[in-house]
C-alpha cells in the first residue's frame, strides 16, 4: 500500500513539474498554467475588478500555445454569465453573444480571425449581391480580427431587434437597418438556451475557489 502511494506521490509530482506556475482548485485540479516557454496552456480563469468606473468580470476559457482557442464564457463578478465568445489563433472568430447580468440578449457580434502565422490570408467571401456566390480575397494580416457578418443590438426589455449592421472583413455595408420601433403587443423572447443551460448547470453551485501553486 505504502508503494502505492508513493507512485501516486510521484506521478503527481511528475505532472506537476512541467508546470512553471499554474493554481490548484479545491478539487485539486489545475487552473492557469504556464509552461516552461513562459506560454498559457490549458484552461485558464481570469478575472478583471471595477477599473474606472467600468465593472469588473471574469472570463474562463482555453489556452493553446499563449493563444486563446474555443469556446470562452464571461461572467460577472457576481456569477452571472454575460457573454460568450468564440477564438481562434487567439483572435475573436465566429459568432460572439453579450447579456445583461438577467440573461437578457443584448448584443451578437460575427468576427473573422486571420491567421497570425501568415503576412496574408485567403478567405472565401460570399458576394453582396447573390447568394451562395463566394469569391477568393487576399487580406493583409495584421494581427487582428476583422468584423464581418451580422451585427445585431437588441431592446433587452422587449428583445426585439433595434438594429443590425452588416461588415465585410471589416467595412461596414450600406443599406443597414435604423432603429425599429417596439411592437406592444410582440411577446418579451425567452432566454438563449446557452444562458438557460448555464442557469440550469449551476443552480446553487458556488464559484471556484483556488490556490496559489506557484513554484517561484
Amino acid at each position: 500500500m505504502r508503494i502505492l502511494i508513493f507512485l501516486f506521490l510521484l506521478c503527481s509530482l511528475q505532472g506537476f513539474s512541467q508546470w512553471k506556475d499554474y493554481k490548484l482548485t479545491e478539487n485539486g485540479d489545475t487552473l492557469n498554467r504556464v509552461d516552461m516557454q513562459d506560454r498559457k496552456q490549458g484552461e485558464w480563469v481570469v478575472r478583471y475588478e471595477n477599473l474606472r468606473g467600468e465593472p469588473g468580470y471574469e472570463e474562463e476559457g482555453v489556452f493553446v500555445n499563449d493563444r486563446k482557442k474555443g469556446e470562452w464564457r464571461l461572467f460577472s463578478l457576481m456569477g452571472d454569465l454575460i457573454g460568450i465568445e468564440h477564438y481562434r489563433w487567439g483572435f475573436k472568430d465566429g459568432l460572439c453573444q453579450y447579456f445583461t447580468t438577467g440573461g437578457s440578449l443584448r448584443l451578437e457580434q460575427n468576427w473573422k480571425a486571420l491567421n497570425p502565422d501568415k503576412s496574408y490570408d485567403t478567405l472565401m467571401v460570399e458576394d453582396v449581391d447573390r447568394l451562395n456566390v463566394y469569391r477568393e480575397v487576399v487580406v493583409k494580416n495584421e494581427g487582428a480580427s476583422l468584423k464581418h457578418g451580422e451585427w445585431k443590438y437588441y431592446d433587452a426589455v422587449t428583445g426585439m431587434i433595434m438594429k443590425t449592421e452588416n461588415y465585410v472583413l471589416g467595412k461596414l455595408q450600406s443599406g443597414n437597418s435604423a432603429a425599429i420601433a417596439a411592437e406592444p403587443e410582440k411577446k418579451p423572447v425567452e432566454k438563449p438556451r446557452e444562458v438557460l443551460e448555464f442557469e440550469r448547470k449551476n443552480a446553487g453551485k458556488k464559484k471556484i475557489r483556488y490556490q496559489d501553486g506557484s513554484t517561484n
